[in-house]
């Protein structure tokens, strides 16, 4: 009697942990990944959950190459882009707390030979201004200049300090890469170790992350990796990697799900991974402190009513929940990494295509079971303005390709466009008359060109031999006869802000 009666009582206790786990998770994950990764042509995803300090789901789904037979496992490697950042603001944070840096210093203090646009700013900026967008820059902005470039280090500084922001020191939060690239350098200065050989001793190794790479270059030799893929005309494509490590600190790392579940467990557990106090809980509390405002919150489902940024980390509000998480887009991939501290639940997606949705649709649905809400299908909405989105440009692609086809009449002929045309800060680009069409090519993204077609007077449509570059219109200036400049143009997910160069006269 006794007997049944402690089952009676353990029962109720046991019911709660068969059904800690959702049911989204046990019986419709799969089918969910299936259909996401159909939708959205992704070759391969790798997905992890850990709660209450355990990895309590990982699994990889299709193949790591497209066409390839190498499945996703959870030790698949997939570049995470700008995942990296909060390993970066984490990494100053532990220097804090060994007293080594205070991150209110002044980057001179490290960095005598640091510049920006404005000298008073250069003089007063402090490290944390690195890492929390608010530098003054408009998102993205520099970033054609330095992403997948040639340029070394030294030059994408130099570079930097010459850029004029768009907007007063810290009046509005911008998405800068070249700060983390910067607080690289800070890290390096403090230490006596490169940016890679800290996250390497202080934070890969004591985590037990042996398959995560800090460096772009490293993933190209790496075993049980992902390619790169993006979707383009509707078909996905196989596309080079990034080559990133000019400005590694912003997005350089791959990791595969289960390294990652370790990084997440120790956050979510202040810090202590196994038994060892790896990460200073100071510093995760720094990095999560709201250090820049973005706006209100709130967007679909989601009810919140701010969106902030500390050190490598967003952070909303999302059910009375505080959400710290981030993304990350690379050639090739796009990631997610959320933490919920509250309900010590972690969320890890990487997917090996850079154009889908999927990576946060499939966070949200994870997230939104493990806090007990309706299952709200974010892909299908996501899906939806994806195609309605394609759909729009295709029209717009398809109008100015009947107007090229119509066979306008430019303001000159097409050899008075050719030449040398020079940007103040990024240099060169040249533009050559071959076989009848005008090709564009830059001086630090060699092997990528744009091909020009004529819209009529002295506006072309650009198309980027390397999809990732977009396709957008030029405009030329004419004055007396003359070409003047160009105003030039990339993918959004590249940069925002035009280049203006100046055609260059013998």
């Amino acid at each position: 009697m006794k007997k049944i009666l402690l089952l009676l009582l353990l029962c109720p206790a046991l019911l709660k942990a068969q059904d800690s786990i959702p049911s989204f998770v046990k019986d419709s994950i799969d089918g969910y990944v299936a259909r996401g990764m159909k939708n959205w042509q992704i070759p391969g995803v790798s997905v992890a959950i850990v709660k209450n300090g355990k990895l309590v789901f990982v699994k990889g789904y299709g193949v790591t190459k497209l066409g390839g037979a190498e499945a996703v496992d959870e030790n698949t490697l997939f570049m995470i882009g700008s995942n990296s950042k909060a390993f970066t603001g984490t990494a100053l944070a532990m220097l804090e707390a060994d007293k080594k840096i205070s991150l209110d210093d002044k980057v001179k203090k490290w960095l005598p030979w640091f510049k920006v646009y404005d000298p008073w700013v250069t003089e007063n900026m402090i490290v944390k201004d690195l890492m929390s967008h608010r530098m003054g820059y408009e998102t993205f902005q520099g970033d054609f200049m330095y992403f997948d470039s040639d340029l070394s280090k030294e030059q994408l500084f130099e570079k930097f300090g010459k850029l004029k922001p768009d907007h007063p020191f810290r009046t509005k939060w911008g998405y800068t890469n070249a700060g983390f690239a910067v607080a690289g350098e800070v890290l390096k200065a403090a230490s006596g170790m490169s940016w890679a050989e800290f996250l390497r001793s202080r934070i890969f190794s004591p985590l037990q992350m042996t398959r995560t790479l800090a460096l772009s270059s490293e993933i190209k030799t790496a075993t049980n990796r992902c390619y790169a893929h993006t979707v383009v005309n509707g078909q996905v494509k196989l596309i080079p990697y990034g080559d990133i490590d000019n400005m590694a600190p912003a997005g350089a790392i791959s990791s595969s799900a289960k390294d990652l579940s370790n990084w997440v467990t120790a956050l979510l557990a202040n810090g202590n991974f196994e038994g060892k106090q790896v990460i200073p809980t100071s510093a995760i509390n720094q990095t999560r402190f709201p250090h820049s405002v973005l706006g209100n919150g709130g967007y679909l489902y989601n009810k919140g009513h701010f969106n902030l940024y500390g050190l490598g980390w967003f952070m909303e509000e999302y059910c009375g929940r505080k959400i710290v998480s981030h993304t990350g887009g690379v050639n090739g991939f796009v990631t997610s990494v959320t933490l919920i501290p509250e309900e010590k639940t972690g969320i890890i997606v990487l997917t090996n295509t850079d154009m889908n949705a999927f990576y946060e649709s499939l966070k949200w649905e994870i997230m939104d079971a493990y806090l007990g809400n309706q299952f709200r299908n974010y892909d299908k909405t996501y899906f939806a303005q994806q195609t309605m989105q394609e759909k729009q440009q295709q029209q717009w692609l398809d109008k100015k390709r009947d107007t090229i086809a119509q066979h306008p009449k430019t303001s000159l002929p097409l050899k008075d466009f050719a030449g040398t045309y020079v940007h103040a800060i990024y240099g060169k680009m040249t533009i050559a008359l071959e076989k009848d069409s005008l090709i564009a090519r830059f001086e630090h993204h060699k092997g990528r060109y744009a091909v020009l077609e004529a819209l009529g007077e002295g506006r072309f449509l650009a198309t980027f031999s390397d999809p990732l570059y977009g396709i957008k219109v030029w405009p030329f200036t004419i004055k007396n006869g003359k070409v003047e400049k160009c105003v030039v143009t990339v993918a959004d997910f590249v940069e925002h802000n035009p280049y203006e160069f100046i055609k260059q006269t013998k």
